[in-house]
C-alpha cells in the first residue's frame, strides 16, 4: 500500500492522521487508501478534466485539512513504487513513465490551491 509506504518512509506525513489507527491493515488505513485509489481512478477517466474532478479534494485538503503540499508529491512517489512492486516485470519503462506522468499531474493538481 502506497500510503503505508509513505508513513514508514516519511514519518512526518503521519501528523495528519494522529487521531486514527494507521497500523497495517487497520480499517482507517484501508479506508483512506481506498479513497486515494478511487480518486486516482476517477481522475484517470478524463485526464483533461483532472482539475475539475479533483476540485473538491483540492479545497478540502488545502483549506480544511491544511496538508503540506509536498506530501502529495511524496504520496505519488510512494504509489509509483507500490505499483512497480506489485506489477513486477509487467511494469515496463513505458508504463512507468505514463504512471509517473499521471501521478505527478495528480499531485500537482492537488497542490494548486496553495498558490
Amino acid at each position: 500500500m502506497g500510503i503505508l509506504k509513505m508513513f514508514a518512509t516519511f514519518p512526518g506525513t503521519k501528523t495528519y492522521f494522529s487521531h486514527l489507527d494507521i497500523s497495517p491493515r487497520s480499517p482507517h488505513l484501508l479506508s483512506h487508501g481506498k479513497k486515494i485509489v478511487l480518486a486516482i481512478a476517477e481522475g484517470a477517466k478524463d485526464i483533461s478534466q483532472l482539475a475539475v474532478s479533483l476540485g473538491p479534494l483540492q479545497t478540502f485538503h488545502a483549506y480544511q485539512l491544511r496538508i503540506v503540499p509536498t506530501n502529495f508529491k511524496i504520496l505519488s512517489h510512494c504509489m509509483l513504487v507500490t505499483i512497480a512492486c506489485h506489477m513486477g516485470d509487467d511494469f515496463t519503462p513505458v508504463a512507468h513513465a505514463a504512471m509517473d506522468k499521471y501521478l505527478s499531474a495528480f499531485a500537482a493538481v492537488l497542490a494548486e490551491k496553495y498558490r
